[in-house]
């Protein structure tokens, strides 16, 4: 049936407004938020002081997948004005997050030179 629905929909819109019949369900939307905080801590938490940097770098790759994203929701005009807010605050927040990252690898980085400033590494 919903592959029908799919075919019958010129846009994902049309799909969105043709299975929104009842609310999203919070509560569900905000367990999921909790374990999946609860999950990334506890796995940072573990990581060795030495790893964090790549950890970092993977992280940044994350963010630039949110920062993407964050842009479509941004840009576009038909979704309303506080979804588009919300775009705009996650599009800070990643932004935010992609540019710290970076300039603390590269002071990490920094620190592995030596300093006679040739650039090679120790």
């Amino acid at each position: 049936m919903s592959l029908l629905l799919l075919a019958d929909a010129t846009s994902a819109t049309e799909v969105v407004s043709k299975h929104s019949t009842s609310p999203p369900d919070y509560w569900s939307l905000l367990f999921v938020f909790a374990m999946a905080t609860l999950l990334g801590l506890g796995v940072i938490v573990r990581v060795s002081r030495l790893l964090h940097t790549p950890l970092m770098s993977l992280t940044n790759a994350i963010s630039a997948i949110a920062v993407v994203g964050s842009i479509i929701v941004t840009g576009r005009e038909e979704y309303p004005l506080g979804i588009r807010i919300l775009g705009f605050v996650a599009l800070f927040a990643s932004m935010t997050n992609v540019v710290s990252g970076f300039l603390i690898t590269d002071r990490m980085l920094k620190m592995f030179k030596q300093p006679g400033g040739n650039g090679e590494a120790k």
